[in-house]
């Protein structure tokens, strides 16, 4: 100011117009600045505001008690739980997962967050039909899968979502056909529709971007879209009526590609009234040429006959005739139901032959019966209330196992010979292949490959009894490195199963010659009656399913995990003493005693000083010790707490934090022997 006034003094004109028009104009960027700062602070005050009327259109909401008014703004200090934001300024996402919300989906208090632009309420209870997210123009990722939407997705719902890139609507009721508007979205690169009830055909995807797709288990039909060849067969399968690569090339009776035009349904109607009329007119004709050629023959004899009395004479004997014919038939009564019962002994030994068919899911086994197998010589392997297994020896033939199924009786024929032969496509070296199946309503039968050496269950914990040597350090790492990777595949190729494998454990492990592991029992979750599976497998006694009654895709990473533990510890995990002060939370949760066991297992050994890891004395197998040479002098003590490590954090009770599949197996193919 003091510079001004003097460049200003010496000015013809009086200096002080310019001094109050600099003042008012410092005191209008002041307000400025302050008027920023209020409106900054409304922003943030109302963001609090939206999310709150949010939470009120929501139930089952208390997993959300950090949404209060009373507390901080969403994205300053303490952050709001499932609330994603940027630099602690704007909310840019909402993940609301597992915490079996439900209720209605309030879109419109989310309209007002500008910077929004994930939403995820993956693994919920919602039971609605399509939530009206296409008002929300700026998402970029919608995940939604593993709730219980259903009806028709409006064909122009994704108009002018040109953000979008990620959209997850699996394992749903979504019916009608896929909307048209997905195939127009230009930033479009994971598309994941699978287990829903979406019919009709499938839209002409042209994006480059797309990298993921998956519409499986849906009831599709017509031509795979040349755009979608690349993607892997299993993005398909489930869809009987789906032809084109890469799945089965189209015959002429199902290729349905095209969907006729309004010209040519006009043309099929007159085309059919037109043969309807013609077959009306032919079958007219011949009535009354027939009625005709009748009248002709009664004039004739009415002209021959005047008085009719052939007419009496051909009734007597046709009486007599008659008579004959019935006598005839009893005395030759004997014969004839012989003929009888030899009809019928036929037509029975027919059907019944066809009720002794197996059907085959691989051609590189020769074919044999059930008649074949109840011929055989059998021993009982095992059973138990998910399932009886015997060795059937047959006689022209190699050893067979058959399993036999009772808690299955609510899968439908079709859908079970499906599933059947899904898994018979699958061909890996840790996999055990199905051969045959066998399907009865009350029961089903699934027959596989006889493995000479048995379970891994019986080589951990039997192996003594039957004078069998323990298994060594490598042999333990090569069975672990081999499981991961049979999992691994399953997840690859089964991608549209929350749990590809759903029952592992050591008694389904079973051991080649050469001690490779063989995984048995996968991929039965979809044909197990569900409201029996949760007492029956594996899965089920997760702590996901204890806490929350769902499973998720790192369930089955949990049960690796609890295996791998079981294989290093040489403890059963049903059999571990569990103490009290372990077992006092899980006491209160729905899961089974099971659940309680295994996870046990895990806190015992978490609960165990890492110093002493290294002994090997209070954590690993003592036979492990005994029967590795040279433990702990090169490297195999270090390998092995680092695989201990491994499968501890697959036994994260916290979903969230658990590895997922991959990042198991590829730390688990990272350990040595040495």
């Amino acid at each position: 100011m003091t510079t001004f006034f003097i460049i200003t003094t010496g000015s013809k004109h009086p200096w002080w117009p310019f001094f109050i028009t600099t003042l008012l104009l410092l005191l209008f960027l002041g307000a400025s600045s302050s008027d920023d700062g209020a409106a900054n602070n409304s922003s943030l005050s109302s963001d609090s505001q939206l999310l709150l009327k949010f939470k009120e259109s929501l139930q089952n909401n208390e997993l959300l008690s950090s949404w209060n008014a009373s507390s901080s703004p969403p994205c300053s200090g303490s952050h709001w739980k499932g609330v994603l934001c940027y630099k602690n300024e704007h909310i840019w996402g909402l993940k609301l997962e597992n915490m079996r919300l439900k209720g209605v989906i309030d879109v419109d208090s989310l309209k007002a967050l500008p910077y929004l632009r994930t939403i995820s309420l993956m693994n919920n209870d919602f039971e609605s039909t399509w939530p009206e997210l296409n008002k929300l123009a700026g998402l970029k990722n919608i995940y939604l899968s593993n709730n219980k939407f259903y009806g028709e997705i409006p064909d122009q719902t994704f108009e002018g979502m040109q953000w979008l890139k990620k959209i997850h609507l699996s394992n749903n009721h979504f019916t009608g056909a896929i909307p048209t508007s997905l195939a127009t979205l230009p930033r479009l690169i994971d598309l994941r529709l699978d287990d829903n009830k979406f019919t009709g055909y499938i839209p002409q995807f042209q994006q480059t971007l797309l990298k993921s797709f998956n519409v499986a288990n849906n009831q599709l039909e017509g031509d795979v879209p040349t755009s979608l060849s690349k993607m892997p067969a299993s993005s398909f399968s489930g869809n009987k009526r789906l032809c084109g690569a890469p799945l089965n090339a189209c015959s002429s009776s199902t290729k349905k590609n095209k969907k006729p035009t309004t010209i040519t349904k006009i043309i099929m109607v007159v085309v059919l009234v037109v043969a309807a009329v013609v077959v009306i007119g032919v079958v007219m004709f011949f009535l009354l040429l027939r009625r005709r050629k009748i009248n002709q023959q009664d004039v004739a004899r009415s002209v021959e006959n005047p008085h009719n009395n052939n007419n009496a004479t051909s009734i007597s004997s046709h009486h007599q005739q008659k008579k004959r014919s019935t006598e005839t038939t009893s005395d030759d009564d004997g014969n004839n139901n012989n003929d009888q019962r030899s009809q019928g002994s036929s037509s029975s030994s027919k059907s019944k032959g066809d009720n002794m068919k197996l059907s085959f899911v691989r051609d590189d086994r020769e074919a044999f019966d059930l008649q074949d197998l109840l011929r055989a010589s059998a021993e009982i392997l095992g059973s138990g209330c998910f399932s009886s297994s015997y060795k059937a020896a047959l006689i022209n033939g190699p050893m067979m196992v058959v399993k036999r199924f009772k808690q299955m009786n609510n899968v439908g024929k079709q859908e079970f010979q499906e599933h059947m032969r899904r898994i018979g496509r699958l061909s890996h070296p840790n996999l055990l292949p199905l051969v045959s199946y066998y399907y009865r309503k009350e029961e089903k039968l699934l027959i596989s490959d006889f493995v000479c050496n048995g379970s891994l269950a019986v080589r951990l914990h039997g192996h003594k009894a039957l004078g069998q040597p323990s298994l060594d350090w490598p042999s333990r790492l090569k069975i672990v490195q081999g499981v991961a990777k049979g999992l691994e595949y399953l997840y690859k190729e089964m991608p549209s199963l929350i749990a590809p494998h759903g029952h592992l454990k050591s008694s389904n492990v079973l051991l080649s010659e050469s001690y490779e592991p063989i995984l048995n029992d996968y991929g039965l979750v979809p044909v197990i009656n569900q409201d029996l599976a949760p007492n029956l497998m594996v899965v089920y006694k997760s702590p996901e399913y204890s806490q929350h009654g769902r499973i998720t895709k790192k369930t089955d990473v949990w049960s690796l995990g609890i295996l791998i533990l079981e294989i290093l510890t040489g403890k059963l995990p049903a059999n571990f003493v569990v103490q009290p002060q372990q077992t006092s939370q899980a006491a209160g949760s729905k899961g089974s005693s099971d659940h309680q066991l295994s996870s046990s297992l895990a806190n015992w050994v978490d609960s165990v000083v890492p110093q002493s890891w290294s002994s090997g004395d209070e954590v690993f197998d003592k036979d492990i010790t005994i029967a590795t040479s040279g433990y702990n002098t090169s490297g195999e003590g270090d390998n092995m707490e680092k695989l201990l490590k491994i499968a501890l954090a697959c036994c994260e009770v916290d979903v969230d934090k658990r590895w997922d599949l991959k990042e198991a197996v590829d730390k688990i193919q990272e350990v040595k022997e040495r």
